[in-house]
């Protein structure tokens, strides 16, 4: 995922993962699930976030067993060696779409790179193991669901009570209306697969438009995913394998080293290396 996934192998934008720079919230975990939404609809009006968000966002939200159901199966993503996983994930007709796209899509890429110092066959390298650069299956469930019934399980409530407030950011800012809202199984959104704290963070609106679409603008899509690389301290025309600080920089996309190393393998057979 922008971890991909999470899991407790990791993946996605994982930055918002670090337990250390997650805040406290107040809503109790557990317990009554209506009672655990009012006390998050007052975590989300202290957060600035307006009543008529939080009721559209809230009203008649139920949890989502199959959410539960999911997370408690996850036993971490990589348990095959390099070898085998990157036979999985990066195979001829992956390679010739992912060179299509750095074709297609060349100036735009080479835009980005000025911008933030990260390479094109990188970034076509993520969109293309997160969502077959676009094509692939981003998710469809609803976000807001999915954050809560993860804020109310008690296992790693502050983590998602926080996923939830910037969720409700995300429509705030009009970026995404709440019917277009839709993720994967830890509520992450878009062609790259961010969690909401990451799409408030590292979002970039590169098409100009007003808005960081992460689900339908390739330019937000590519430059909101370089963008979280630069933050992280990726270093254009610098080697990222294995025990490089662009290596290292990468952990904040995914902290596997296969991950890692599944990016890098697959950014070298784009660039024809």
């Amino acid at each position: 995922m922008p971890i991909g996934r999470i899991t407790f192998a990791l993946c996605a934008p994982v930055l918002a993962l670090l337990v250390s720079s997650i805040p406290t919230y107040a809503a109790r975990c557990g317990g009554d699930f209506n009672t655990f939404m009012s006390a998050m609809s007052q975590e989300a009006a202290a957060a600035g976030v307006s009543q008529a968000v939080i009721s559209q966002a809230f009203a008649g939200i139920t949890q989502d067993p199959a959410v539960l159901a999911f997370d408690r199966r996850q036993r971490g993503t990589f348990n095959k060696s390099f070898e085998q996983y990157v036979a999985t994930r990066v195979g001829p007709g992956r390679i010739n779409i992912g060179r299509q796209m750095l074709l297609r899509h060349g100036s735009l890429l080479a835009r980005i790179e000025q911008k933030f110092g990260v390479p094109p066959e990188i970034v076509v390298a993520i969109w293309g193991l997160e969502s077959d650069f676009g094509k692939g299956d981003v998710g469809k469930l609803p976000v807001i669901r999915t954050l809560a019934t993860m804020a109310h399980d008690c296992r790693r409530t502050e983590l998602f009570q926080g996923e939830l407030l910037a969720a409700l950011k995300i429509v705030q800012r009009g970026d995404l209306p709440l019917r277009d809202l839709i993720g994967a199984f830890a509520g992450e959104i878009g062609q790259t697969q961010f969690l909401p704290s990451s799409y408030i963070k590292y979002g970039v609106d590169f098409d100009g438009n007003g808005h960081v679409d992460l689900r339908h603008s390739v330019p937000d899509v590519l430059a909101s995913t370089a963008n979280l690389l630069h933050v992280s301290g990726f270093k254009g025309g610098a080697p990222y394998g294995e025990g490089t600080a662009n290596f290292e920089a990468m952990r904040e996309w995914n902290r596997a080293t296969i991950y890692r190393k599944t990016i890098g393998y697959f950014a070298d057979r784009l660039a024809g290396r």
